[in-house]
């Protein structure tokens, strides 16, 4: 995973190479920022940096280059949170995907099954005190085998258990020589300070939506003129627009949000079709459900931007452009604001396992109401004393 391939974070990248040339390389690391945008990536690079052994690292083709880029090196060690009853061959399947793609989702918060994005699991996934001390901290006592360092990633390192942690920051309060850690969150206030006050910290921002595409064309997975539209819905991460990109269900998605959105705007003469388009949403699975909702969001706010700035309007939806504009103008009197509200409560109401169907019916109802600058109630309404 050489430099080049870590998309945009100039600054972030520049500090750790820097760090490399003035031999000032840190104990250990805190990449931060939102899910998907690179640290991951760049933790590769450093890495490869790291343990390269040719003249210009990384130089891509040296023995201990090719095997950190395979995440085979003995000096590397990749973790990530997983289920107490994960197989071990899958487990390295994950990690030998990442070695194939450093910003594909291959962790068990995000997917489950691993061939089925959007899949989610009741299961606590965590870091545990027996894999920290079996996996990483008798390990990463020894001296490095080939290298000059003893490199150790944690992805989602803000998972690390009550008792992981503690265990875990014996390993950065005693560290061994040419020892380096480098913790990966999007959530660092979830950590304990004491391991935050032990690492530098490095920022890793939202990737702009041109970059994104741009990155999209360059390997040849999508034409360009979806690469645009993709890359805004991605908002900002790289591992995201990957999972955009490869979804045979978008195109599906979006279609239903568009006809939900024409369906409840009605005045529901059109009641039939209407209560089969929530039957057939509320039948695809409750992520499923979600997805289509997270798509509505963005077109609610392409909706908002081109009543606002007209045609200049920057929308994410840059393929139903057209639709858009007809929307803004026959919704003169519509609140896109109470619009989106209902829709993220509709997301939350369904993260707390209310009936899709229900739900749904309840949102057309009410949006219904919104589009027409109608006073719009929430989806549901909290007791009161009277009642």
């Amino acid at each position: 995973m050489k430099w080049e391939s870590v998309i945009g974070q100039e600054r972030a990248c520049s500090a750790l190479r820097s760090a490399i040339a003035r031999d000032r390389v840190a104990h250990a690391y805190l990449f931060h920022g939102p899910d998907g945008v690179g640290k991951r990536a760049a933790g590769l690079a450093f890495a490869q940096t790291l343990l390269c052994t040719g003249e210009d690292a990384p130089c891509g083709t040296c023995n201990a280059c090719t095997k950190t880029e395979r995440l085979i090196h003995p000096d590397l060690h990749v973790l990530i949170p997983q289920p107490n009853d994960a197989k071990a061959d899958e487990v390295q399947e994950r990690v030998r995907r990442l070695a194939e793609e450093p910003y594909a989702t291959i962790d068990y918060l995000r997917r489950a099954k691993l061939d089925e994005p959007g899949s989610s699991s009741s299961k606590q996934i965590q870091y545990s005190v027996g894999r920290i001390n079996d996996e990483l901290r008798r390990i990463m006592s020894f001296r490095p085998v080939e290298g000059r360092f003893k490199i150790a990633m944690l992805s989602d390192a803000d998972l690390l258990r009550k008792e992981a942690a503690n265990a875990f920051l014996k390993l950065l309060e005693e560290p061994s020589a040419r020892t380096v850690f480098i913790l990966t969150t999007a959530r660092p206030d979830r950590m304990l300070p004491t391991i935050l006050s032990r690492c530098q910290h490095l920022r890793f921002d939202r990737l702009p939506a041109e970059l994104i595409s741009n990155a999209l064309v360059g390997r040849d997975l999508v034409a360009e003129a979806a690469a645009e539209t993709i890359a805004r819905m991605a908002d900002g991460s790289f591992a995201r627009a990957l999972d955009l990109a490869a979804s045979e269900e978008l195109m599906a998605a979006r279609g239903e949000v568009l006809r939900f959105l024409r369906g409840s705007y009605q005045t529901w003469s059109a009641a039939d079709r209407m209560a089969e388009q929530i039957e057939r949403i509320s039948r695809q699975g409750r992520e499923q459900v979600k997805f289509i909702l997270e798509l509505m969001l963005g077109w609610i706010r392409d909706l908002t931007l081109v009543r606002v700035m007209g045609d200049g309007a920057q929308i994410v939806n840059t393929d139903q452009a057209e639709e858009i504009r007809k929307f803004a103008a026959s919704l003169t009197r519509a609140d896109p604001d109470l619009m989106a509200q209902l829709v993220e409560e509709c997301i939350g109401r369904l993260e707390r396992n209310a009936n899709a169907r229900l739900v749904l019916t309840v949102l057309s109802h009410s949006l219904h109401d919104a589009m027409r600058g109608l006073p719009a109630s929430h989806l549901t309404e909290p007791l009161t004393d009277g009642v």
